[in-house]
């Protein structure tokens, strides 16, 4: 769940060999988009102090630019996506929904993430760890609950598109914003007791990897390597994919590779 956890956090040296997969690319410059939206439809809350994006990127943040004509399909280069993944980045991509910012799309239910840059070109993929409970939604007011507090139908990674913020948790490290008010974020993997969660990324069985509060929990090279210096340079925007209804329900996505575009009711 929130990132103040009382786990302790893991070296990057007990993951060395094993769990790191894509490279440390990045783009430079940004552009303007809308504000990240909750799945009920609410602005995300803002980030704490000592959370705000650099003075770069505050100033890119002024900056517009209008897109000319469809953007280009994401490039997945050798590896072959989910049918959800797929369809989510080339919409995202071809529409250019991230404002051609890059962007993350977290599948809930193959437990993985993809980074694509601002052109939709893949720059590096994981596992990834995700919340207990099958779900979409944060509860009402599960931000503010102590971890002993949860219910495990408690414990959801929300879905939705949200802007990613940097931020800290109480003893300083580093993590990744998806929903402050809920307390959900992408950190470096913890370890808590006997759930060997070092395990269940490698294994490769998605169902291993649901064990965390809610937080997503990546290899920690990549974490450093990979998503933060988008996140500090750049800024981001994250996919999650739902689980208990279509991406086409929550993001009014379509197959743009055969123009197809479904209007679907959002509930």
């Amino acid at each position: 769940m929130r990132a103040f956890l009382n786990d302790n956090r893991l070296t990057i040296r007990a993951l060395r060999g094993t769990l790191l997969l894509g490279t440390a690319l990045f783009v430079s410059g940004a552009f303007a988009t809308a504000p990240a939206q909750h799945p009920s439809g609410k602005q995300a809350a803002k980030p704490p102090a000592g959370s705000k994006v650099s003075g770069k990127t505050a100033a890119a943040h002024k900056k517009l630019a209008a897109p000319v004509g469809p953007g280009p399909l994401a490039d997945f280069g050798k590896v072959t996506p989910t049918p959800d993944v797929a369809q989510v980045a080339n919409w995202i991509s071809y529409t250019y929904n991230s404002g051609k910012r890059p962007f993350f799309v977290i599948d809930k239910k193959a437990a993985e993430l993809y980074v694509f840059d601002g052109r939709g070109k893949l720059k590096g993929y994981s596992p990834v760890l995700l919340g207990k409970a099958v779900g979409d939604t944060s509860a009402p007011g599960v931000g503010d609950k102590r971890l002993s507090q949860l219910k495990e139908s408690e414990m959801t990674t929300p879905a939705g598109r949200f802007f990613a913020l940097r931020g800290k948790d109480t003893r300083g490290a580093n993590v990744i914003w998806i929903d402050y008010k809920a307390a959900v974020s992408m950190h470096k993997v913890v370890t808590v007791g006997n759930e060997h969660r070092i395990e269940r990324l490698a294994s490769a069985d998605p169902g291993d990897n649901r064990i965390s509060n809610g937080c997503v929990n990546v290899p920690p090279r990549f974490f450093d390597s990979v998503l933060q210096p988008i996140v500090n340079t750049t800024g981001a925007y994250i996919y999650v994919l739902p689980e208990t209804t279509t991406p086409q329900r929550l993001f009014g996505s379509y197959d743009v590779r055969n123009g197809k575009s479904v209007a679907v009711a959002k509930k």
